[in-house]
């Protein structure tokens, strides 16, 4: 029979044992494939930086980092999904200006708090905006088209990656500072609302570069406006909506990376600081380039300063704009 002692040093050792055991698995992160969810389908601007994001991850962290697109409910569906897994660094969010700025503005009721539900992980990238409008349609410049949708008030159409997001506000924000009407169009991600204004079916779209740069220089789109600051570099010969006198019109589509609420402080550091260096690689960059696209980065921190500001802008602009709650 073992003496006392020998129980009581027994139980001191195992003690001893459980934060090395801890320490060993934290140690271990990742020991498994990591989940990145996307709030779209595949295509567009959001999908994009995933998949050229997770190819970087996979080779840096010795683990597959696979692109799960789950659409649905401008973001809802995705980041539910993500605020209800288990905080170990094994599924993350692919969070947008629609989950965590513009959408939660737009909901009676989420099943999660947009905030408090999710641990920041870094900003990714920004995306300015452009207008684009199908070739077969009889405008060649912004003031054309202002005089045409005037001309034919709920006949023309405008496409958005679905409610809530940028496009669909930079949409409404045109609307009002041209007092035109358009019909809004919504879609289950950019990919397919791409399609439809490339086939004819709607006649107006609001999105990043990657989605829409392959029609316009093939001539089946034809871009009006840059909704940012300065002219996009991929359209040098496009102006700006604050060049044509209408500086509201001001958007850019921006995705960061977030964890479940409650992600071990040492996951959330070892994600940021490589999700940082594929921000930095240069082959990273010159793909961003090639799109349009800005690459941010930075700390934990200021990805929560960063979506706390877009939060509290958008509340605003919504009830300005008079969208209904869905």
């Amino acid at each position: 029979m073992p003496s006392k002692l020998t129980k009581y040093v027994c139980v001191f050792l195992c003690t001893l044992m459980v934060p090395w055991a801890q320490a060993q698995d934290a140690g271990a992160y990742p020991n498994r494939p990591i989940k990145l969810i996307v709030t779209v389908p595949p295509g567009g601007a959001a999908d994009f930086i995933a998949r050229l994001l997770a190819s970087k991850l996979s080779t840096s962290m010795g683990q597959p980092v696979i692109v799960e697109n789950k659409a649905g409910a401008s973001g809802v569906v995705a980041s539910d999904f993500v605020a209800k897994s288990a905080p170990d660094g094994y599924t993350l969010l692919q969070n947008s200006i629609t989950t965590h700025g513009i959408g939660p503005h737009l909901m009676t009721k989420l099943p999660y708090d947009p905030i408090t539900s999710f641990t920041p992980i870094t900003m990714l990238a920004s995306l300015p905006l452009i207008m684009t409008i199908n070739a077969d349609v009889k405008a060649q410049t912004l003031p054309e088209f202002v005089t045409l949708a005037k001309q034919s008030p709920n006949k023309l159409a405008f496409a958005s990656s679905g409610n809530g997001g940028a496009p669909h506000m930079a949409g409404e924000l045109f609307i009002a500072a041209t007092s035109t009407a358009l019909i809004h169009a919504p879609y289950r991600g950019s990919g397919p609302a791409v399609a439809d204004l490339v086939g004819g079916q709607v006649q107006v779209m609001f999105d990043g570069a990657p989605s829409l740069i392959p029609y316009i220089t093939t001539g089946k789109l034809r871009a009006l406006a840059a909704a940012s600051p300065r002219r996009n570099p991929l359209l040098p010969n496009t102006p700006t909506f604050a060049e044509l006198g209408y500086p509201s019109v001001n958007v850019a589509l921006w995705y960061g990376l977030m964890a479940p609420a409650g992600t071990p402080p040492d996951i959330i550091a070892r994600l940021n600081r490589e999700v940082n260096q594929a921000l930095k690689s240069s082959d990273v960059l010159e793909r961003f380039a090639s799109q349009g696209t800005e690459a941010l980065g930075g700390t934990p921190e200021q990805a929560a300063s960063y979506v706390r500001h877009e939060f509290d802008r958008w509340s605003p602009v919504v009830k300005k704009a008079g969208i209904v709650p869905n």
